[in-house]
């Protein structure tokens, strides 16, 4: 029964060592040289960093949220069908 306690306690301590990391990491806004941000194109769950109502990384609710955004290299942006290099509080669709 030890053993079983051990085990549930060790596992706990290990998400949440690795939740708290996780985040510490995703809330530092790192981006590489020669990047942008790209507003309106992140899928949900997969944008780079906070959003306005957001308050971490991975947190977009739905895909081509205008306030989340992604990496990408410079110049690509505006060439990606509803990319915006600001906020915005709507994204743009093309016809």
């Amino acid at each position: 029964m030890k053993n079983k306690d051990m085990i549930i306690k060790s596992a706990i301590a290990a998400f949440l060592a690795f939740a708290t990391t996780s985040n510490a990491m995703a809330a530092k806004e790192v981006a590489m040289p020669d990047t942008e941000k790209c507003y309106g194109i992140a899928k949900v769950g997969t944008n780079d960093c906070a959003t306005a109502t957001q308050s971490c990384a991975g947190s977009a609710t739905k895909d081509k949220q205008a306030d989340a955004f992604l990496f990408v290299p410079k110049g690509l942006c505006e060439k990606i069908s509803g990319g915006m290099l600001k906020p915005g509080s709507e994204t743009k669709t093309s016809s």
